[in-house]
């Protein structure tokens, strides 16, 4: 299998709803079986909070999304699917049935993925009949953002399952990390509950309150562990020495009695009013899905600040958002349809993002910009223009653009509308170079803005200038 044309997820909550989104954002089809009375509302909501981000993080040409059915009974949902996800709560007994279940309606081939945060996929397979196809694959939350996922095998786990899984992860934008040995926790977890524990015995003595402990994290470490991890950040810490002098410097601090890590706090009634008060006094009034948003707008932020690290190759997921992105300008970018030479070439279809909307709900300056460039280079594509040739080091560029906003584009107007691009190539009055027109509109064809550029080719210095009228 080198590729996932539909996918079953079995649980819709907070890392159900997240692997929903990222494989209908990634074209994939998605079936759901959840018997919460309110799945499709829940799932809704992360769906429009992925949707969102999309449009934040990448103006590369995402596929058609995929299409989204709620299914009756969990035989329905895996019924096809050539990845099942099975994202149900964290109880042992619960998820082998869920697991047995789909293992006896899943086709054959089909791969069976546990978002489990620690439980052995060696206990979770004990009673499937074909119990080679079972892995673990924990991803982190938002899972249509954050592109990890930690891939583990059991015992009966067949080494093709683990290459096939790994290789399916590439197009949908993920990076799976084969953990060699299972593990309860696996290796995230294991890490964050250290922390975890940490933190709730500084909270539990008084030593800081909850929103004291979050500043250290997110104004320090946080930042530097974002970027390079944990070994690498120390590596830098032990200066032109490098690893081993740091080592030998701190490595004796681990004998010192700093830590309650092998201590369980009490989480009593207590413990628990204080955490929560101080938690609800952090947020602020703050909704979840309020934080979930700057959480999203946050991690764009960093990824994009990734994405352009190292001289512009990227660095860490930005490396991996920057290989996601070319893999979509090859697949979405080099298509062109069929086109009438007599009539405007109709080249981009889109719709205004939430993310493309300022305070008033307006689309923003520079997205007319964005939507302008994106059928700009939809109509190099279409004279041979493409991603290889612009890698063979040639191309164009602007060197001059007017916009006038002539009317408004609103998302909350109807956030599903679509804008159309069309433009229209003839060569100028007096001059041999060719001019072309671009139209944006709704369907009653009313104009909302217009921009004009003059682009130059730099082998030859070919000149064409562009008119790229919007309308609605």
């Amino acid at each position: 299998m080198t590729g996932i044309t539909k996918a079953a997820c079995i649980g819709g909550g907070v890392i159900g709803g997240g692997w929903i989104a990222r494989f209908l954002l990634a074209g994939i089809d998605v079936s759901v079986f959840d018997p919460h009375p309110e799945a499709s509302r829940i799932v809704g909501e992360v769906i429009a909070n992925a949707e969102k981000a999309y449009g934040m993080l990448t103006g590369a040409p995402l596929p058609p999304r995929g299409r989204l059915t709620f299914e009756k009974s969990l035989q329905e949902a895996v019924s096809g699917a050539d990845w099942i996800q099975e994202s149900v709560p964290e109880r042992l007994d619960l998820k082998r049935r869920v697991l047995s279940e789909i293992d006896a309606a899943a086709r054959p081939d089909a791969l069976i993925g546990s978002s489990t945060s620690g439980l052995l996929p060696s206990d979770l397979q004990r009673d499937m009949k074909h119990p080679e196809r079972l892995f673990v694959a924990h991803p982190y939350n938002p899972v249509y953002l954050l592109p990890l996922v930690e891939i583990v095998g059991g015992e009966r786990t067949s080494k093709a399952t683990i290459e096939a899984a790994m290789e399916c992860l590439v197009p949908i934008g993920m990076k799976g990390v084969h953990i060699a040995k299972e593990i309860e926790a696996f290796v995230g977890d294991r890490l964050l509950e250290a922390l975890w524990r940490e933190a709730l015995w500084l909270i539990h003595d008084d030593i800081c309150t909850v929103e004291t402990l979050d500043d250290v994290i997110r104004y320090s470490f946080g930042l530097r562990w974002a970027q390079m991890g944990l070994f690498q950040t120390y590596r830098i810490a032990g200066g032109e020495a490098g690893m081993r002098h740091f080592l030998a410097q701190f490595g004796p601090c681990l004998a010192w009695p700093w830590t309650k890590l092998t201590d369980v706090v009490d989480l009593d009634d207590a413990l628990i009013e204080k955490i929560g008060k101080q938690s609800d006094e952090q947020a602020a009034g703050l909704s979840i899905r309020a934080l979930e948003r700057i959480r999203d707008e946050n991690l764009v932020g960093i990824l994009q600040a990734l994405k352009a690290g190292n001289d512009g190759k990227g660095w860490g997921a930005g490396e991996l958002l920057k290989d996601f992105e070319r893999a979509l300008w090859a697949a979405g970018g080099g298509k062109t349809a069929a086109a009438d030479p007599t009539e405007p070439l109709k080249l981009v279809e889109t719709k205004v993002s939430p993310a493309w909307v300022d305070y008033n709900g307006h689309m923003t300056e520079h997205r007319y910009l964005q939507v302008f460039g994106d059928t700009s280079d939809a109509l190099l594509r279409l004279i041979g223009i493409d991603l290889a040739y612009v890698e063979a080091g040639q191309s164009y560029y602007t060197v001059e653009t007017h916009i006038r906003h002539l009317g408004e584009a609103k998302h909350h107007v109807s956030p599903n509308r679509q804008f159309n691009t069309r433009e229209r190539c003839r060569p100028a009055a007096d001059t041999i170079e060719p001019v072309l027109f671009q139209r944006r509109h709704r369907p009653h064809d009313r104009r909302i803005g217009e921009c004009f550029r003059i682009n130059f080719f730099t082998e030859n210095r070919f000149r064409f200038q562009l008119q790229l009228v919007l309308r609605r």
